[in-house]
């Protein structure tokens, strides 16, 4: 079962046949600046500050999986023995 999408995308860049300006083959002459279009690329905030050092979490996170790999360890040598 195929489902339509109801509202079809349409193509938001400007009709080049209503663009001023615009030279055959899409180029534009000296001196004019192309039309506006919409851009999908590009940052929409600016990126925050990268840290130099290992956050306190990727410490805790660190030792506490030691800690439950050292107790699983003397677990397994003591049912051994």
């Amino acid at each position: 079962m195929t489902v339509s999408d109801p509202e079809p995308h349409r193509n938001t860049d400007p009709d080049p046949a209503s663009t001023p300006d615009l030279e055959p083959g899409g180029g534009v002459s000296p001196g004019s600046t192309p039309p506006e279009s919409g851009q999908t690329s590009g940052l929409s905030a600016p990126e925050p500050e990268t840290r130099n050092r290992f956050p306190v979490s990727g410490w805790v996170a660190l030792v506490s999986i030691a800690v439950i790999v050292a107790i699983f360890v003397a677990v397994i040598v003591a049912v051994l023995l």
